[in-house]
């Protein structure tokens, strides 16, 4: 009993020692990933695989060696054995850096924060799962490995100087990949619609996620505010906020309209997630969705 508490204790100390030397960004973003059970994540389907999936009636046209004879004999009709597709998949993402990413409202992460946290979550996600993962707006190719989440997180804490408002301008992707773009979206939509057109030009197909602070959405000022950009560069002052609700909100949602008119157009999704939403359950349904077009 004393030798299996030691080395439960030091099996303990290592893990934290490990822990200790990622970067706190790395490190949430894997404790995120740990949460979503690996297999059930929407990529399974038929073809080339060793691991059996289902039984399917037997349609014309399939050959005599694909009928399983044994479940076949069970019943009246016949029945081909499935195998699960295997095959390694490239995710591509894009961490919209901006000045306008930095926003957060209360205690609430940040828009940039959370992103990031996601982007790194999708990245190990896909790694664990012997795929490729890298950022779309850089030159280097996508890599497997657990090497590689370290270098995304490096590559997403560089800082620097920021614009504004940010815009998706990805190296050429693979053919074929899958690709998450996790922006605010609210500034101008033009590189965003040319991004996508060369994605699908590729037969790339992935998500969209404007990351949004609840309080972009409730507009809750009122009388006398002064509204300032994240690097200070605009700056607006009214007497009367609340008379802006009305007009801001709808060309919000002007925007987010365009958006999913353009996620159809180009075979992507679009998704919306506020900062005070469960991470989890947000890693869980982008995972879902990256799994193979039917």
């Amino acid at each position: 009993m004393a030798e299996a508490l030691h080395s439960a204790a030091s099996l303990r100390a290592r893990s934290e020692g490990a822990a200790a030397t990622l970067p706190p960004l790395l490190m949430h973003a894997e404790r995120l990933a740990a949460t979503v059970l690996m297999g059930e994540h929407g990529r399974r389907r038929a073809g080339p695989g060793d691991s059996f999936w289902q039984y399917r009636s037997a349609q014309p046209g399939d050959a005599r060696r694909a009928i399983d004879w044994r479940q076949s004999g069970r019943s009246d009709g016949h029945f081909v054995r499935e195998t699960e597709w295997q095959a390694a998949q490239t995710v591509m993402l894009w961490v919209d850096d901006a000045a306008s990413m930095r926003f957060a409202a209360g205690d609430r992460p940040s828009k940039l924060r959370r992103a990031q946290t996601l982007a790194l979550a999708l990245a190990s996600l896909a790694v664990r799962a012997g795929e490729r993962a890298g950022l779309a707006n850089l030159a280097e190719p996508p890599r497997a490995g657990r090497a590689q989440l370290q270098r995304l997180a490096d590559a997403m804490m560089e800082g620097g100087d920021a614009p504004e408002y940010g815009a998706p301008r990805p190296q050429v992707m693979p053919m074929g990949a899958r690709a998450v773009f996790l922006s605010d979206f609210l500034g101008d939509p033009a590189p965003v619609r040319e991004a996508l057109a060369r994605a699908a030009d590729r037969g790339v197909a992935g998500v969209m996620v404007q990351v949004l602070d609840p309080e972009e959405e409730a507009f809750p000022y009122d009388g006398r505010t002064v509204f300032e950009s994240m690097s200070g560069a605009i700056r607006f002052e009214t007497l009367k906020a609340g008379a802006l609700r009305s007009e801001y909100l709808a060309r919000l949602e002007s925007r987010r309209a365009e958006l999913r008119e353009l996620a159809r157009r180009t075979g992507w999704r679009f998704q919306v997630h506020h900062t005070d939403a469960a991470a989890a359950a947000a890693l869980l349904h982008l995972h879902t969705a990256l799994g193979p077009r039917r």
